[in-house]
């Protein structure tokens, strides 16, 4: 047998539970922890010791995950599509 073939027979099952693995991650958890603040919601003022919220979650510490936004797109776009 083919040492290519027997790969791609190892890799596909895998890489299709891994995505299916993220988008029921993305389903039950939508957000995760913002990657400016690292999940406070603070940001330390650049002089001082003062704190900000942070501008790219607005304090909540959580942005929304990339596939994520993709189902929501996925989602509006079948939404759209069926009232035209």
């Amino acid at each position: 047998m083919d040492p290519y073939a027997t790969l791609a027979s190892l890799l596909c099952p895998l890489l299709t539970l891994v995505t299916f693995g993220y988008l029921l991650t993305c389903a039950i958890w939508p957000f995760g922890p913002c990657r400016r603040c690292h999940g406070t919601g603070k940001r330390r003022a650049p002089y001082g010791k003062a704190f900000r919220l942070c501008y790219r979650c607005d304090g909540t510490g959580r942005r929304i995950r990339i596939g994520r936004h993709v189902w929501n797109e996925i989602r509006r776009e079948h939404r759209n599509g069926i009232h035209r």
